[in-house]
C-alpha cells in the first residue's frame, strides 16, 4: 500500500514520524509530510504547497491518505476529490494523540477499514469503522472481490446485494473456481456450482453472485459478474501486422471462448517479437503487460499443442502462441481456446489455477 500521511501540530507530527516507522515495518510504502513549521523537527517532508492541491495530488498517486488531525480539516480537503468508491484512495483519520482511528472514505474497497484495524493494532487507538456490514458483522461482497481479486461488474447490483444481505435475505453464489474456506449464512451456494453442496436452485434466489471468467452466465434475475483475473492472450503474427488486426483477432477468439476481457491478466508471445509494434501498440491500448519467451523456453513447455512446421521454420518453436499462454500461467494452468489464425494473427488462451477463499 502506498500511504501519505500529513500531520499539522507538533505532537500530530512526532504521532506521524513513529506511525510511518512502524506502518513501514508492516510493509507500507509511506511518505510522511508536515506543515513546514513542523516538519523539519520531525523528519517528515514538508508540505510545500496548498492542502487542497497537496490532496488532490496523492488522491491520484497514492493507494490511502492519512490525516493526523481534525476529522473537519480532512473532509473539507478531500470533498472537491471524491468520485467513486470502486476508484477513491482510502482515508483515515487520528487524532493527534493517537485517541481514536477512523475510516472516512472507501472503507472496503480502498481498504480504510483494514488501515484502520492497524493502526489501531498498532497504537491502542478505538477504531470507528461505520460501514453497516461491519457493524452487523454480514458478508460484504466487495471486501470478498477485493479479498479474490475479482473485478466487480454490476455496481447497481452490487449495492443490491448489501441491502438485501442486511434485509438478511439469501443471497445466491455460483461459482467457477474452487471454493476454499466456510461460505457465509448469507450465501447460498447453486446446488449445480459445488459437488455434493445442498445449496438452493438458481431460479429460487432472485439476486446473486456469480464468479466467473465469462460476464454470459445468468444464474439469478439479479447477477452481479465477479471476474477474476486470470486468463492469458497467447498471440503470434506475421511481421508489420497492425494493431487493428491483432485486437479484432483477440476480440475474437475471447468472444469464442465465452471470456470476459476483464479475465486478462496478461499478454505472451516469443522474444522474436518483443519489439513488433503492432503488439506493443495493443499492450499499451489495454494496459496489460507484454511477456515475451525464448523459443527454447517455449519448446520445453508440456502439452499437447497445434504444431506448426513453417512457424518451426522462422521461430524455432512449433506453436507460439499456444506455448506462450501456457508458459505465462504456470504450473496448474490449462488451454481453455486453442489456436485461432486470422490475417496473419494467431491467438490462444490459457488460464491460471485458480480459487476463491471466504
Amino acid at each position: 500500500m502506498k500511504l501519505a500521511m500529513i500531520s499539522f501540530t507538533q505532537r500530530g507530527s512526532r504521532l506521524n514520524e513513529s506511525l510511518s516507522r512502524a506502518l513501514s515495518l508492516q510493509g507500507c510504502d509511506c511518505t510522511a509530510f508536515a506543515v513546514a513549521k513542523y516538519a523539519e523537527d520531525c523528519g517528515l517532508e514538508p508540505l510545500t504547497e496548498p492542502l487542497a492541491d497537496w490532496t488532490r495530488r496523492m488522491f491520484t498517486e497514492m493507494d490511502a491518505l492519512l490525516f493526523i488531525g481534525a476529522t473537519g480539516i480532512a473532509v473539507r480537503s478531500i470533498a472537491p476529490c471524491v468520485n467513486d468508491k470502486l476508484q477513491d484512495p482510502a482515508v483515515v483519520v487520528m487524532d493527534e494523540k493517537g485517541m481514536f482511528a477512523i475510516s472516512l472514505l472507501s472503507g472496503h474497497v480502498g481498504g480504510a477499514n483494514e488501515l484502520t484495524a492497524m493502526l489501531a493494532n498498532l497504537t491502542g487507538a478505538i477504531p470507528v469503522i461505520t460501514t453497516a456490514t461491519d457493524v452487523n458483522g454480514r458478508f460484504a461482497v466487495d471486501v470478498f472481490a477485493k479479498k479474490n481479486a475479482l473485478s466487480i461488474c454490476e455496481r447497481e447490483i452490487a449495492k443490491l446485494i448489501s441491502a438485501k444481505v442486511l434485509d438478511e435475505e439469501k443471497i445466491g453464489l455460483f461459482c467457477e473456481a474452487e471454493v476454499i474456506g466456510e461460505i457465509p449464512e448469507e450465501l447460498s451456494v447453486y446446488e449445480r456450482c459445488v459437488p455434493g453442496s445442498t445449496g438452493n436452485a438458481a431460479e429460487e434466489i432472485s439476486t446473486g453472485i456469480c464468479v466467473s471468467v465469462s460476464e454470459r452466465p445468468q444464474p439469478y434475475r439479479n447477477t452481479l459478474h465477479l471476474i477474476p483475473n486470470n486468463v492469458v492472450l497467447g498471440i503470434g503474427c506475421k511481421r508489420g501486422t497492425p494493431l487493428e488486426k491483432i485486437e479484432a483477432q483477440a476480440e475474437q477468439a475471447l468472444f469464442s471462448a465465452g471470456v470476459s476481457m476483464k479475465a486478462v491478466c496478461a499478454i505472451a508471445s516469443i522474444d522474436l517479437k518483443a519489439e513488433e509494434e503492432g503488439l506493443l501498440a495493443f499492450a499499451k491500448k489495454t494496459g496489460l503487460p507484454f511477456l515475451t519467451f525464448s523459443a527454447e523456453e517455449l519448446q520445453a513447455v508440456n502439452g499437447e499443442f497445434s504444431a506448426s512446421a513453417f512457424v518451426q521454420s522462422i521461430t524455432g518453436v512449433d506453436n507460439v502462441c499456444e506455448r506462450s499462454a501456457m508458459l505465462a500461467v504456470g504450473e496448474g494452468g490449462r488451454l481453455i481456446q486453442k489456436k485461432t489464425a486470422q490475417d496473419g494473427v494467431t491467438v490462444a488462451l490459457a488460464m491460471k489455477h485458480w480459487e476463491i477463499s471466504f
